[in-house]
C-alpha cells in the first residue's frame, strides 16, 4: 500500500503559526474582542524563523502571526462570546482574578513584573476625566498609586530617585526584588489622536486588578489596615469621607496598624562567613539609609512639587509640612523647630529669612538620597547655581564613555571609603602574621648566622611601570592575533565604536574644561554669569534641563 504523500506547508514551521485573520475565524471573535483577550491573557504576535514558510510561500504581505497553540489556549477561556453577550445585556461586573493567578503563580512573580504596571497606573492617575479616560478608571488608578506610595513609606523601601526629561524615576526594593518605575511630570494633559487610549485602557483594567492584589498582600505583611486609614487619634470626629481621603492622599501621616511592634531585621541562615558579613553590612547600610532624614523637619513652599518631595522625605524618616490651606499640613511655617525650608524662588521674594534653618532648593533632597548621606547645603541655597544632577542608575560605563567630573569624584570617594574599611581589616591581619613571622625569623637567624656574608651588588635601573605596560601590550597583541577569522569583523566594529566613543568623550571633556575656565574667570571678576539669571529648580524642572556638563 502506497503511503499518503504529504502536501506542502502542512507540517513543520508552516503548521505552527496562524495569521490574525485565521485566528479571528477560529475563535469567532471581532478584532476588538480578540485584542482585548490577547492583552488580558498575555499573548502577543511572534516572529517566525522563516517568514516564507510560516506564510506558506506568500510574501506579498507581511502578516501578523500567532502561535497555533496560543490560539488553541484561548479556546478554553471562560470569558467566551456567549458569556460576554449575557454580561453586556445584564451589565454586571466580570472578574479578572483568575487571570492574575494564572499569569503569576507566585507572589514574587507578580513583584518582578510590576514595573510596567506601576508606570501605566501612575500615568493614568494624572489624566483628567474625559471620554477616552473615564473618571472611574482615573480615580481607581489614583487610589492604587497612593496606596503603593504609603506602603513604600511605611516599609522604608525607597532606594534611588532621579529627575529626567520624561519624569521622576523611583527605585524600591520589595521582598528582595528591585522595582523601578517613572512618574510623569505634572504638566497639562494634551489629548493626542496618535495614542490608542482604548488599547491602553485594556492594559489598565488588568494592571489595576493586579496592583490591588499586591497592595492587599503587602499591607497585611506590614500589619497595616487595608484600605489605608489614619489612626483613630489622627482623624477628627466631624470629618466626612472626602476630607479623610484627602488627608490620606497627602502622604503626611502614618497609617493605622492591626498590630503594633517594632520589626527587626532577620537574616537568613548563611553557612559562609563572608556572605554573612556582607549581609550584615548591607542590613546596617539599609537601616542607616532608611533614617537619613530622621530628626529633620522640612517646610515646603507652594511653588515646589509637593507630592514627590513628601514621598521621598517621609520614606527616609523625615517630617514635612506645607501651607495649612492644603489638607495634610502638620505644622506651620513659623515653627521654630524647622531645619530646612524647600523653596524655588529668588532670595528677594522670600522676605525675612529666619535664623536656624537652611533655605534650599529641591535638588538637595534628590542628591542626598542618591549619595546616601546629607550633602552640604551651601551649594543648594536659593539663588545658587545647582550642581549637575547625576543619574544613580549608571553603574558601569563602557570603555570610552564620557563621565562628568562630579561623577568621577563621587565614584572615587566611595571607592576610597571602601578601601579604608578593607585596609583596617588587612592591618589587623598583618599584625598577627608579623608576630608569627618574627618568631620564625629568629629561629632561622640562629641557624644561618654562621654562613652569612656581604657581597657587592650591581645596580640596575628598571622602570616597573614601563615593563608592566610592555608586558600588557604584548599579551594584548597576542590575544588579537588569536582571534578567529569569523570573529575578526566583530572585533573591528567593536574597536571602531570604542574609538568613536573616546573621541566624543574627549570633545565633551574639552568643552567642560572651557566652561570651567570661563566660570573661574567670571568669578574672579566678581561678575555674575548669565547662566545664573534663571537658576532655580523650577527652571530646570520645567525646561527639562538637569545635566549641565
Amino acid at each position: 500500500m502506497v503511503a499518503r504523500r504529504k502536501k506542502r506547508y502542512e507540517t513543520g514551521e508552516a503548521s505552527k503559526y496562524l495569521s490574525r485573520k485565521q485566528a479571528l475565524a477560529k475563535l469567532q471573535l471581532t478584532l476588538k474582542d480578540f485584542r482585548r483577550l490577547c492583552i488580558l491573557k498575555g499573548i502577543h504576535p511572534r516572529e517566525p524563523r522563516s517568514r516564507k514558510r510560516a506564510q506558506k510561500g506568500n510574501l506579498n504581505q507581511i502578516k501578523t502571526l500567532f502561535y497555533e497553540k496560543d490560539i488553541r489556549f484561548l479556546l478554553h477561556e471562560p470569558i467566551n462570546q456567549e458569556s460576554v453577550d449575557r454580561l453586556r445585556e445584564n451589565k454586571p461586573k466580570y472578574s479578572l482574578d483568575h487571570i492574575v493567578k494564572e499569569r503569576y503563580p507566585s507572589f514574587v512573580d507578580a513583584i518582578r513584573d510590576l514595573e510596567d504596571c506601576l508606570c501605566l497606573v501612575f500615568l493614568f492617575s494624572t489624566f483628567p476625566s474625559c471620554p477616552k479616560s473615564p473618571n472611574a478608571s482615573v480615580n481607581l488608578c489614583r487610589r492604587l498609586s497612593i496606596e503603593w506610595m504609603h506602603f513604600i513609606i511605611e516599609a522604608r523601601a525607597l532606594r534611588k530617585v532621579f529627575v529626567s526629561i520624561k519624569g521622576i524615576y523611583y527605585q524600591v526594593e520589595v521582598m528582595g526584588q528591585t522595582v523601578t518605575w517613572i512618574v510623569p511630570h505634572n504638566f497639562a494633559y494634551d489629548t493626542s489622536a496618535k495614542v490608542d487610549m482604548r488599547l491602553l485602557s485594556i492594559f489598565t483594567e488588568f494592571y489595576t486588578t493586579m496592583l490591588g492584589f499586591i497592595n492587599y498582600r503587602l499591607y497585611h505583611n506590614l500589619n497595616l489596615k487595608y484600605p489605608p486609614v489614619l489612626p483613630s487619634g489622627a482623624a477628627l470626629g466631624d470629618e466626612d469621607d472626602e476630607i479623610k481621603s484627602e488627608r490620606v492622599a497627602a502622604l503626611n501621616q502614618s497609617l493605622a496598624r492591626t498590630l503594633t511592634g517594632e520589626e527587626e531585621t532577620v537574616l537568613d541562615t548563611i553557612l559562609d562567613e563572608e556572605q554573612l558579613t556582607e549581609a550584615k553590612k548591607r542590613a546596617d547600610e539599609i537601616t542607616r539609609l532608611s533614617t537619613l532624614f530622621k530628626g529633620l523637619k522640612f517646610y515646603i513652599n507652594r511653588e515646589v512639587p509637593r507630592e514627590a518631595l513628601v514621598f521621598m522625605i517621609r520614606s527616609f524618616g523625615g517630617e514635612v509640612s506645607w501651607d495649612p490651606i492644603i489638607a495634610g499640613s502638620t505644622f506651620k511655617e513659623k515653627n521654630t523647630s524647622i531645619t530646612h525650608q524647600i523653596c524655588d524662588r529668588s532670595k528677594e521674594s522670600m522676605g525675612e529669612l529666619k535664623v536656624g534653618r537652611d533655605y534650599i532648593q529641591p535638588q538637595w533632597v534628590f542628591d542626598s538620597i542618591n549619595n546616601r548621606e546629607l550633602l552640604p547645603t551651601h551649594k543648594y541655597f536659593i539663588g545658587e547655581m545647582l550642581p549637575p544632577h547625576l543619574s544613580p542608575f549608571i553603574a558601569d560605563r563602557r570603555i570610552g564613555d564620557y563621565a562628568p567630573p562630579e561623577e568621577v569624584n563621587l565614584f572615587q570617594s566611595s571607592e576610597s571609603t571602601a578601601k579604608e574599611d578593607e585596609e583596617v581589616d588587612d592591618v589587623e591581619m598583618e599584625d598577627e602574621e608579623d608576630l608569627s613571622e618574627e618568631e620564625a625569623s629568629d629561629d632561622e637567624f640562629d641557624k644561618t648566622s654562621k654562613s652569612m656574608k656581604v657581597e657587592e651588588g650591581k645596580s640596575e635601573s628598571i622602570n616597573k611601570d614601563e615593563e608592566k605596560k610592555k608586558l600588557e601590550d604584548e599579551e594584548y597583541r597576542l590575544r588579537v592575533m588569536m582571534i578567529k577569522n569569523k570573529h575578526r569583523g566583530l572585533y573591528k566594529s567593536m574597536m571602531k565604536s570604542r574609538n568613536r566613543r573616546t573621541k566624543e568623550a574627549n570633545l565633551l571633556t574639552k568643552k567642560r574644561q572651557e566652561y570651567d575656565d570661563k566660570t573661574k574667570v567670571s568669578s574672579n571678576k566678581k561678575k555674575r554669569p548669565r547662566l545664573l539669571e534663571h537658576n532655580s529648580f523650577s527652571d530646570l524642572y520645567y525646561r527639562n534641563i538637569f545635566l549641565v556638563y
